[in-house]
């Protein structure tokens, strides 16, 4: 997998955390003296210093959102229109967990902040081809809950109008229609709180007030426990996989029999039963099938769903051999027993400390199971 910024996945087509970012870009200038680029031209971070002490520079005009397949929660937004309204661009898709954890943060700030002249755009830019599916869009937009205007991007064409490469990321643009400020990956949320509120001082709004949004995540949108995060996120197509330790290696878009090996080092994942792996995901051929993860932290989610949509398929999940119990997941019972309907995220454990490698496995009771992708938190 390509390297990226920790708390995002980096495009094309992968979700980040800021930090990781600044660290980094913070070395090599340091060790190039390079002056900083324009806001368009490629991967960046955030400083250290705060928005209300620093020049917000002009880092280019907002692109055009022409590029939209659809709109979801609004009629067509044009750029144009946009002038005179602080306008907060976040780029998402609906699988990514480092996006679900940055998702309270932006809600806050659109109910906070739209009687102050803010206009919160999602652009949903799909990772997975079912993330174009417009259907699986606008039902994840509605359980998820998010009420604000939603550019379509199946296309990618906004995606590539603004040059972004990662999930999520947000463009902060002033009334005048320039880019002020962005933020690559979850975190930094006073910093871009603070800027929402620089842009919209400049454009004379009043009774901004000097206090933040309260934000509480829960489930899946509960900030990651960062500190005990040994385990990063890992694909289970053969075009981006890690660790695959099945005796016979991953036999690519054929149908084989694996078997499980008696001891999985951390962050190693194996297969028992019949199963395809493809470029994109794994697919479960027989009746039964199981995949098992050793892991190093708090949250585990897989996303998956049924190979055919609308088909149900039962699953159980076991930590370390045994019923999760009080270690479920949102989407799992405390005996470990869940359903798949949908193709999404599904968090299926969530443990109390103390944090320690675990062995996690989940048993398919029906065929037609999709597995694409392991995240952490």
């Amino acid at each position: 997998m390509s390297q990226r910024p920790n708390g995002s996945r980096r495009g094309p087509y992968s979700c980040i955390s800021a930090l990781a970012i600044a660290a980094a870009l913070f070395a090599i200038a340091a060790l190039t003296s390079l002056p900083s680029k324009a806001a368009m031209s490629g991967t960046r971070a955030s400083t250290a210093q705060t928005a209300s002490t620093t020049q917000l520079a002009v880092e280019g005009n907002m692109p055009p959102l022409d590029g939209a397949t659809a709109w979801i929660n609004s009629q067509p937004l044009k750029a144009d229109e946009l002038r005179g309204k602080v306008v907060l661009i976040e780029f998402w898709t609906y699988t990514c967990i480092n996006w679900r954890r940055q998702l309270p943060y932006v809600r806050a700030w659109a109910d906070k902040y739209r009687d102050k002249g803010l206009v919160v755009i999602g652009v949903h830019s799909p990772e997975f081809a079912f993330e174009k599916n417009i259907d699986n869009v606008r039902r994840a937009t509605k359980e998820i809950r998010v009420q604000y205007p939603v550019a379509v991007d199946s296309d990618h064409a906004i995606w590539r109008a603004f040059e972004n490469e990662y999930w999520p990321a947000l463009y902060f643009v002033d009334t005048q229609g320039r880019i002020r400020h962005h933020q690559f990956g979850e975190g930094d949320y006073e910093q871009s709180e603070t800027v929402i509120k620089r842009l919209l001082a400049e454009a004379g709004a009043s009774g901004i007030g000097g206090g933040l949004a309260s934000v509480t995540g829960e489930g899946p949108e509960a900030a990651a426990d960062w500190d005990d995060l040994g385990s990063p996120e890992n694909y289970l197509g053969y075009g981006q996989t890690e660790n695959f330790a099945s005796p016979s290696g991953p036999v690519r878009d054929k149908a084989h029999a694996y078997a499980t090996p008696a001891h999985l080092s951390l962050n190693q994942w194996a297969l028992r039963g019949d199963w395809t792996i493809r470029k994109d995901a794994t697919l479960l051929n027989d009746a039964t099938g199981q995949l098992t993860y050793r892991f190093h932290a708090r949250d585990l989610h897989l996303v998956m769903g049924p190979s055919v949509p609308g088909k149900r398929v039962r699953f159980r999940v076991l930590i370390d051999g045994h019923v999760p119990g009080a270690a479920h997941g949102a989407d799992v019972d405390e005996q470990g027993y869940g359903t798949m309907s949908e193709q999404r995220m599904y968090q299926l454990i969530r443990q109390s400390k103390p944090i320690r490698d675990r062995d996690f496995t989940i048993n398919f009771l029906d065929p037609g199971a999709e597995a694409f992708c392991f995240t952490f938190g």
